[in-house]
């Protein structure tokens, strides 16, 4: 009759499988630690707001009565709301073996596969010092304190590492990402087994497109330290990706130049790799102990068509040739080929065709495909403007105009908007050409005013008229002598 009102309580369970660890043979043959376990794994997989059940008996400063004390004094609470990692907590007090099997008979319920992971992940932040120190150095945040007075050795936390490492669902999302790559940063620092390191490696794997880029940059823990970060580690981990999405990229079609049909506007997991990929090599090229083969390997492993721009592995190309700069020209042009220079954006095109470091013909190639961009934008704009003018020409067919009229002034519309700047330089034209014409107008306006100012000379005017109308206006009785001023006038027109 007591066991069973203790196992009807949460609290009292927790404490009972406690004590159960110091006399562990005697509890056994008692069945109590079976009992116990039975009794917590019911009361964590079912809903906690429907019982009365005392949620936590851990919480300082709280009294059974539900008040809670402060400065010893005596002040109701309000009841906070039950979420689902309410037993996380007290479970994490639990020794090894016990909370194995505790977690193993919650595992066999229908409890969430997330709520499991939750309890792994909370359990192993408590009894992993090295997990919880390099949390703090990585986010440069306060991580939650570890409640060990001495630290373990590295042989028990080896030991807890991998048997936390099998405990963990093999459901993809269940684990975040980043607690994985902890795990396996820290199974590298305490030299785990290698079964260990190639299950977090291929759980990572299947979930890389989740990763970020300061939790990929693994430190090389090996005896032969070659390079600052640990790239063969990534190397596989981005090989067990690229293997489960085998069938994806096979399915897959290119039409024009790494343009994906379908698919080319939304951002798929295997463009999200890519640009961690690009960025991860920009990170790692300044070393100048990273050999050429295991660049180009990294870089190749991912598809053209995951690049909708090559601007991020042209960073990393630069970077790499800036570090390195004793390599030589057929070197230099075969890490090129590992960019597309037609997909590189205005800024890189315009950076690549000024940098020194890049070979002579990945230089002509980024000026000839940016000639023939621009040649196909201009060939583009004239081509919409004859549309334009076309669809707005009043002689054209009535029957066309009236059957799609409104398709026809939709399209017009669209032109318009496309070819505003081609409009406004038109229209520039069109001003010039008008002052022009106005320059003109006041020349012929200075000439007509020359021609009156003339009038004002009567002896030029008559020589000028005597010297052109002479075979009309001659008087047949006139002197012969007065063909000299008509020579006169005849040189003074010419000159």
């Amino acid at each position: 009759n007591f066991l069973n009102e203790v196992f009807g309580n949460w609290t009292d369970s927790i404490r009972a499988l406690e004590t159960c660890e110091e006399v562990l043979p005697h509890a056994e043959e008692l069945h109590i630690v079976s009992r116990c376990i039975n009794s917590l794994a019911m009361k964590a997989c079912a809903d906690p707001s429907l019982f009365s059940w005392p949620m936590s008996g851990r919480t300082d400063g709280q009294s059974p009565g539900g008040t809670t004390l402060w400065n010893g004094i005596g002040v109701s609470s309000k009841p906070q709301p039950v979420t689902e990692d309410w037993w996380y907590e007290d479970v994490s007090f639990l020794r090894l073996p016990l909370y194995k099997r505790l977690i193993l008979a919650v595992g066999m319920s229908s409890i969430k596969q997330e709520s499991i992971a939750g309890s792994i992940i909370h359990y192993a932040k408590r009894h992993l010092p090295l997990l919880g120190r390099q949390s703090s150095f990585q986010n440069g945040s306060r991580v939650e304190p570890v409640s060990i007075i001495s630290a373990p050795s590295e042989e028990f936390q080896r030991t807890l590492l991998e048997e936390l490492v099998e405990l963990i669902p093999d459901k993809k999302g269940v684990a975040p990402t980043k607690f994985l790559l902890r795990l396996l940063r820290t199974s590298l620092k305490l030299q785990a087994s290698q079964s260990c390191r190639e299950i977090l490696e291929k759980r990572i794997g299947s979930q890389l497109d989740q990763a970020a880029l300061e939790d990929l940059l693994i430190p090389n823990m090996g005896y032969s330290v070659e390079t600052l970060y640990d790239i063969d580690c990534v190397q596989r981990i981005l090989d067990h990706f690229m293997l489960i999405n085998h069938d994806t990229i096979d399915s897959n079609c290119i039409t024009d130049e790494g343009q994906l049909i379908g698919g080319s506007h939304s951002l798929t997991p295997m463009t999200m790799v890519a640009n961690l990929v690009d960025g991860y090599l920009s990170e790692v090229a300044p070393d100048v102990n990273l050999k050429l083969p295991k660049f180009q390997s990294l870089a190749s492993a991912i598809p053209d068509y995951a690049r909708p721009l090559d601007d991020g592995i042209y960073r990393a190309i630069d970077i790499f040739l800036k570090a390195h700069p004793w390599l030589t020209d057929s070197e230099r042009e075969q890490i090129c080929r590992l960019m597309d220079c037609q997909k590189l954006s205005l800024e890189a095109s315009t950076h690549a065709a000024q940098n020194e470091r890049l070979p002579l013909r990945v230089i002509v190639q980024v000026l000839f495909f940016e000639q023939l961009r621009l040649r196909t934008s201009i060939a583009g704009w004239f081509f919409v403007s004859d549309n334009l003018d076309n669809s707005q020409n009043p002689s054209g067919n009535l029957a066309l105009t009236r059957n799609d009229g409104h398709a026809q002034a939709r399209n017009s519309q669209d032109s318009i908007v496309a070819v505003d700047n081609m409009r406004e330089r038109v229209s520039d034209l069109e001003k010039e050409c008008m002052s022009m014409k106005q320059e003109i107008e006041k020349l012929v306006k200075a000439k007509g005013s020359w021609n009156i100012f003339s009038k004002k000379f009567p002896f030029r005017l008559k020589s000028k008229s005597s010297g052109l109308k002479v075979p009309k206006t001659c008087n047949p009785k006139e002197s012969p002598s007065s063909t000299a001023p008509l020579m006169n006038a005849k040189v003074n027109q010419s000159n």
